[in-house]
């Protein structure tokens, strides 16, 4: 999570600084319901998506991909110009980061958005170097 200012960035696992205890409360039970996470918190500009718990017996890439477009769609009501995403549900969700870069950045290069900027924030040379591949 980070505070830059007001702009927050979250996840469902955790309120960001600014939202406290009213955006946990939002958020509770939100993991695996993207749509209902993405959304800003009190006092913030900023977006909290919740991924998916990833399966090896039930495929959730849409659920993954709605983080990112419900994510964007919260981000264009806010009017923000440009977004930063972590690479979602690839920690302790266990989502292959191969996949989650391949549904992040289809997601982001398709949907409709007026945000101009779209950046990745990774963790780890790995995961940059996977993301950066899919780019090409």
């Amino acid at each position: 999570m980070q505070s830059l200012g007001k702009t927050c960035v979250g996840g469902a696992d955790g309120p960001p600084p600014c939202g406290g205890v009213e955006w946990a409360a939002q958020c509770e039970g939100a993991v695996g319901a993207c749509s209902a996470a993405a959304r800003a918190g009190p006092g913030c500009r900023g977006v909290q998506p919740g991924g998916p718990v990833f399966s090896l017996t039930e495929d959730r890439s849409e659920l993954l991909a709605s983080c990112y477009r419900e994510s964007l769609r919260v981000a264009d009501e806010l009017g923000a110009r440009t977004v930063a995403f972590p690479a979602i549900s690839t920690g302790v969700y266990r989502w292959p980061m191969a996949d989650a870069a391949r549904i992040a950045l289809e997601t982001a290069r398709t949907i409709p958005t007026t945000v101009e900027e779209i950046r990745f924030v990774l963790f780890g040379q790995d995961a940059y170097d996977v993301f950066a591949g899919r780019l090409g």
